[in-house]
C-alpha cells in the first residue's frame, strides 16, 4: 500500500509563511530607502546614512540573541503577538522626525521587533512542517524572505521616486498591521516541555552559539558584508548613474536568479558536495559586483542582478545548509542561530563600515573593491572548510 505524504500546504503553514513576508517585505523596503531619506531630511554623511541603515540589523541581532533563549518558557505564540505588536508601535515612531538620535533609536527598537517577531515566525513553522517533509516545507518557508527581497526593494525604490517618504512609512505601517491580522488566525500545536535539568550559574560563549559553526560564519560576515555594499547604497548609485527607474527592477532579476537557481544548486550540492556551488557562487558574486560598478546602462544593472542573485543568493542557502552539516542535531538550532547572527552582522555593520569608505573611493571603485574582495574569500573559504568537505559529512539524525 502506497503511504500517502503528509499535507505541507495547511492553513498554518500559509499563515505563518505570509506574516512572515510582510515583515521581511517592510524590512527589505526601508533597507533600500533610509539611507537617501536619511541624506535628505538631515543632510548627514554617507556613513551616518549607513548607520541608520545597518542599526536595523544590529536590533534584529539583539532580538534573535534573547528571545531564543526564552521563546520555549514564553511560548511561540506569545513571542510572535508580543514581536508583532513592538513591530507596528515602532513603526509608527518614523512619523516622529526629532532629529537624527531618535531615528537611530527607532530603528534599533524597529529591528529588535523583527528580531523576536521572525524567531516565533521560524519556530512555529518548525513545529507545523510534518517531520517527514521538514526540508522541503522549511525550504518552500524561505521563499517568502526570498520574494521580499525582490518586492521590498522594488517598492522601495518606486515609491522612494514618486511618493513621500510619509507615504512609505505609512505603508510599511499598513504591511505591520496585515501582519499581526494574519497571525491572529494561527493555531500553535502544543508541545511537551522536557523536564528542566540543573541550571548553571555561569553562562559561557556555546550557549549563545555554536563553535563548530563559526568557520563558515566568517565566511558569511564577509559576503554578506560585500552584499551590504550593494542593498543599502545601490539608490544613491543609481542617482548617480542616471539609473534611478531601472534599479527598481534590480532585485526582481537578482530574486528570480535565485528561485530559478536554487533546486538546482541543493540538488548539485546533495550529490557532489557544497564545494560544487560554493566556487562558482564566489565567482559569480564577484564577477557581479564589478559588472555593478561598470554599469551605464539598463543592461549592465540588470545583468550584475542576476550574477549576483546566483552568487550570493545561493551562498545563503549552502551555508547555513553547512553551518547545519557540522553540527550535532541537538546543537542544530544554535548552528541555525549561529549562522543568521553572521548574517546579521555583516549586513548591520557593513553600510556604517563602507560609508567611511564611500568619500574616498566613490561608488563605483567600491563596488571594484567588494568584488575583488569576494574573489579573494575563496581562499579563505577553502582553509577554513573547503579542504576538509570529504572528511566532513552531516551527523545522522533519528527519525521517529
Amino acid at each position: 500500500m502506497k503511504q500517502t505524504k503528509s499535507q505541507l500546504w495547511t492553513k498554518n503553514f500559509m499563515i505563518v509563511a505570509a506574516a512572515n513576508f510582510f515583515l521581511y517585505l517592510v524590512f527589505y523596503l526601508l533597507l533600500v530607502t533610509m539611507a537617501v531619506y536619511v541624506v535628505d531630511k538631515y543632510h548627514v554623511s554617507e556613513s551616518v546614512a549607513g548607520l541608520v541603515t545597518g542599526v536595523f540589523i544590529i536590533g534584529t541581532l539583539v532580538g534573535r540573541l534573547f528571545i531564543g533563549r526564552m521563546i520555549s518558557t514564553i511560548g511561540n505564540k506569545k513571542v510572535l503577538f508580543l514581536g508583532l505588536i513592538f513591530f507596528i508601535l515602532t513603526s509608527l515612531l518614523y512619523f516622529i522626525h526629532a532629529g537624527i538620535e531618535v531615528l537611530l533609536i527607532t530603528r534599533l527598537l524597529h529591528g529588535i521587533a523583527l528580531g523576536v517577531a521572525s524567531t516565533a515566525t521560524g519556530t512555529i513553522i518548525a513545529e507545523v512542517i510534518p517531520d517527514d517533509r521538514k526540508g522541503e516545507g522549511i525550504g518552500y518557508f524561505s521563499m517568502s524572505i526570498t520574494l521580499a527581497t525582490a518586492i521590498g526593494p522594488f517598492f522601495g525604490l518606486y515609491m522612494s521616486s514618486n511618493t513621500s517618504y510619509q507615504v512609505i512609512f505609512g505603508f510599511c505601517l499598513a504591511l505591520a498591521i496585515i501582519s499581526f491580522i494574519i497571525s491572529l488566525f494561527v493555531k500553535v500545536p502544543i508541545i511537551e516541555k522536557p523536564v528542566k535539568a540543573a541550571e548553571r550559574k555561569n553562562l559561557k560563549l556555546s550557549d549563545f552559539v555554536e563553535p563548530r559553526a563559526l568557520p563558515i560564519a566568517l565566511i558569511v560576515i564577509i559576503v554578506s558584508l560585500g552584499y551590504s555594499s550593494m542593498l543599502s547604497f545601490i539608490n544613491f548609485y543609481a542617482i548617480e548613474i542616471n539609473l534611478v527607474n531601472v534599479a527598481s527592477f534590480f532585485f526582481v532579476v537578482y530574486a528570480v536568479a535565485i528561485l530559478v537557481s536554487r533546486p538546482f544548486t541543493g540538488r548539485l550540492m546533495d550529490l557532489k558536495g557544497e564545494n560544487a556551488v560554493m566556487y562558482p557562487a564566489f565567482i559569480l558574486f564577484g564577477a557581479g559586483l564589478l559588472l555593478l560598478s561598470f554599469a551605464t546602462n539598463s543592461i549592465t544593472l540588470l545583468a550584475a542582478g542576476v550574477l549576483i542573485g546566483l552568487g550570493f543568493g545561493n551562498m545563503q542557502s549552502i551555508t547555513q545548509a553547512i553551518a547545519v552539516k557540522v553540527t550535532p542535531p541537538h546543537r542544530i538550532g544554535l548552528a541555525t542561530s549561529t549562522y543568521y547572527i553572521a548574517l546579521d552582522a555583516g549586513l548591520g555593520f557593513g553600510p556604517y563600515v563602507l560609508g567611511y569608505l564611500i568619500p574616498l573611493t566613490g561608488y563605483s571603485s567600491l563596488y571594484i573593491i567588494m568584488g575583488l574582495m569576494i574573489l579573494v574569500t575563496t581562499a579563505v573559504y577553502f582553509f577554513v572548510h573547503g579542504k576538509r568537505q570529504e572528511s566532513v559529512g552531516y551527523y545522522k539524525t533519528k527519525i521517529n
